[in-house]
């Protein structure tokens, strides 16, 4: 079964729609730039209701060169189970925040030399976009990611919509999906049709298979 992560989850309506729907993990971004940026205290108000009612749910905070205080506070503060790196941390940093780490690549790393990690997601596929640290919606390199998918249990991203995620699934075998621009009405606001169809594309591949 392909995981599916809804990531940029800014209001407890949203989170609680995604896991309706058939979500498996959700992502709250905790970098400033970012339209999905959420404040701890929001983020912390919806996690406690998750956690309360939902506890099969992984719940995972994203960070783009965060320091290592501020990940371990917020990950306690607000109930994640998992820290995403998607900036340009060290594997120094990586190591102090193991086993509940995994890092994002934007684009396709040469190897993960200092980012192993023994559970799944092992890591993250996102776009090259200069500049941008994920939510660009433009697609992964999907051939690079199939080869990588075969060694490792990785996590798609980039540019993944209703669309084309059958296909993109189709192609990588990725172990899960992990979707944000393509899943809003407007930026930061997701959209509950959007949800609905993305899930039900990724389910009906496997029920195809």
């Amino acid at each position: 079964m392909t995981k599916i992560k809804i990531c940029g989850i800014k209001t407890l309506k949203d989170a609680l729609a995604a896991i309706d729907l058939g979500a498996d993990y959700l992502g709250f971004n905790f970098y400033p730039k970012s339209v999905r940026f959420i404040e701890k205290s929001a983020c912390a108000e919806i996690t406690s209701e998750l956690k309360h009612k939902h506890h099969h749910i992984k719940l995972v905070g994203v960070f783009v060169n965060s320091t290592v205080e501020e990940i371990k506070y917020i990950l306690a503060t607000c109930s994640l189970d998992l820290a995403q790196l998607h900036g340009d941390e060290t594997p120094e940093t990586f190591a102090q925040l193991a086993p509940h780490v995994f890092r994002a690549f934007r684009g396709i790393p040469e190897s993960n030399a200092g980012y192993e990690r023994n559970e799944a997601p092992v890591m993250l596929i996102d776009a090259a976009v200069k500049g941008v640290y994920g939510g660009s919606g433009v697609t992964a390199d999907w051939s690079a990611a199939a080869e990588l998918a075969k060694q490792y249990p990785l996590l798609l991203a980039g540019g993944l919509t209703p669309e084309n995620v059958a296909k993109a699934v189709g192609r990588v075998k990725p172990w899960g999906v992990d979707v944000a621009s393509g899943v809003e009405s407007t930026a930061g606001e997701k959209d509950a049709g959007k949800m609905a169809q993305f899930v039900k594309e990724v389910k009906r591949l496997e029920i195809g298979n």
